[in-house]
């Protein structure tokens, strides 16, 4: 501690030596770093607080109908752009700043130091946010935050409707595209079924179906058409056992047989129906024609056949007639059930014949189908989301879904925010103190001299025998205390100085 106190005073004492110049060196300092603090021009700061509000009751009434815009997302997105250069030259603009620049480099350098200048502060939990500008002119100052503040407002309200534009036009295109792309596909479709229109299945069956069904109705048909013939030959064997003699000698009439003449006639009406429905190429119509024929062939046959017997009672038989009307009326049924057959097993070797050719117009039919489906169902969600972005757009300009308070508005700042000039002058002032003793210490050093005699043994390194005092003499005594009261005045003045500074300072905080 004895040791760090002797060095503390040999310091002192190192500087006590050149305490003029340190004295004088502090007295520049502080005039000087005063007068430029002085000088600082004033720094007002513009403001102004603004509330988003992006709770709306559109939200839930629109949801699930449109894609409704993530405000949060786009309020945020504004706020980090803000201080952008497109941005900040449209502020110049629209306060005048870029008449003030001459050159591009003179314009570069004002736009940032006006980047520079900005600051916006806010939390999106709060959806509360501060803009500030600090300049000279607090006019304008307040000028540019206005502007700042319109840019923020605008750009929430107009950056998503121009996406939704875009969107749009987009989709319209597409749409358009698809149009054609269902317009060819349907004409080949056409001009597909026209081709093979024989060989398309129907609704709901294939080609192996259709040939199922037509095979299963051949044997149903021959089954039918050889119980037929059972039956009518039943029949026969019971008129020829029952009745040996033949019947002959009178020609019958067609008069004479009603049940055959009858069927005659109600084929002839269900042929006329069908020809009001179908061509004559139809097989129901083929059927009927050869059943019509087979009938009046029949008629004609008993015509020529049946004669009037010599028994004048013959004919008369109840029990023949009967025979006679089921014989007909099995006749009639075989027939149609034989040109069912025909007409089944034409189809049916029509179709093996075909059996080839369906599948793999199936198959086309079925990629021309899946095809137009799929173009089908991108143009229905295309028109969907077509709408959906139209109504987006007009949701994204609504000011209902983004409102904006402006909760402190940009005003013209009466006081200076700065610079802080009582801090600045303190830090001069403490400045010039330490550059003053730095500078005696450093001239200390510069030309050294020994001040104890301790000093000079230890750099010499010889014993020291005894020293002589300084004699002063009465005029020197006086001259050594005018000297010592002036570098106190000195002093005094210099904090004097300070706390004047300060004082004027304080009362007028303009300056």
């Amino acid at each position: 501690m004895a040791e760090f106190t002797a060095v503390i005073l040999s310091f002192l004492k190192a500087i006590g030596k050149y305490r003029w110049y340190a004295v004088t060196i502090s007295w520049i300092v502080a005039l000087i770093g005063w007068t430029v603090v002085y000088k600082l021009p004033n720094d007002y700061q513009a403001s102004a607080r603004v509330y988003v509000d992006t709770q709306s009751i559109l939200k839930p009434l629109l949801a699930g109908m449109t894609s409704l815009p993530n405000v949060e997302q786009q309020v945020m997105f504004m706020r980090r752009t803000l201080i952008s250069r497109p941005n900040v030259e449209r502020v110049m603009r629209m306060v005048d700043l870029d008449v003030k620049t001459n050159t591009v480099k003179e314009h570069e350098k004002l736009l940032d130091e006006i980047i520079d200048k900005i600051k916006i502060s806010g939390t999106e939990r709060d959806d509360i946010y501060t803009i500030t500008y600090n300049n000279s002119n607090p006019k304008l100052g307040k000028d540019v935050v206005q502007s700042l503040l319109t840019i923020f407002v605008e750009g929430s309200f107009g950056g998503k409707k121009q996406d939704a534009d875009k969107a749009v036009l987009f989709i319209d295109d597409q749409i358009k595209t698809y149009e054609e792309k269902l317009a060819v596909a349907e004409a080949a479709m056409k001009d597909f079924k026209i081709r093979n229109m024989g060989l398309l299945p129907r609704q709901g069956t294939d080609y192996t179906a259709k040939m199922a069904d037509v095979s299963d109705q051949l044997n149903q048909a021959k089954l039918e058409l050889l119980e037929a013939e059972q039956a009518r030959n039943a029949i026969k064997r019971q008129i020829t056992g029952d009745d040996p003699a033949p019947v002959s000698g009178a020609t019958v009439e067609p008069e004479t047989n009603p049940e055959l003449s009858g069927r005659i006639s109600v084929l002839n009406k269900q042929l006329d129906a069908l020809r009001l429905q179908y061509t004559e190429q139809h097989p129901d119509i083929i059927a009927a024609k050869r059943l019509v024929a087979q009938l009046e062939a029949q008629k004609a046959e008993e015509a020529k056949k049946h004669r009037r017997s010599s028994d004048p009672g013959a004919n008369y038989s109840p029990m023949l007639q009967q025979l006679n009307v089921a014989l007909s009326v099995a006749e009639a049924r075989v027939a149609s059930l034989k040109a069912r057959v025909d007409e089944y097993s034409t189809r049916n070797a029509r179709m093996r014949t075909q059996s080839t050719e369906a599948p793999e117009v199936e198959a086309q039919l079925a990629q021309l189908n899946r095809d137009y489906q799929v173009n089908q169902v991108n143009y229905q969600k295309l028109v969907e989301r077509r709408e959906s972005a139209k109504l987006s757009g007009d949701l994204s300009s609504a000011t209902d879904m983004l409102t904006f308070r402006v909760i402190d508005p940009p005003t013209v700042p009466l006081a200076p925010s700065g610079p802080i000039r009582p801090r600045l002058f303190s830090m001069v002032f403490v400045g010039a103190l330490v550059t003053g003793l730095a500078v005696a210490f450093l001239m200390s050093q510069l030309r050294p001299t020994f001040l104890s005699q301790s000093a000079l043994r230890e750099v010499s390194g010889l014993p020291i025998l005894g020293s002589i005092s300084m004699n002063w003499t009465t005029e020197q005594k006086v001259k050594r205390r005018r000297r010592l009261y002036t570098m106190a005045a000195s002093v005094f003045a210099l904090f004097g100085a300070y706390g004047g500074v300060m004082a004027l300072v304080l009362i007028r905080p303009s300056l």
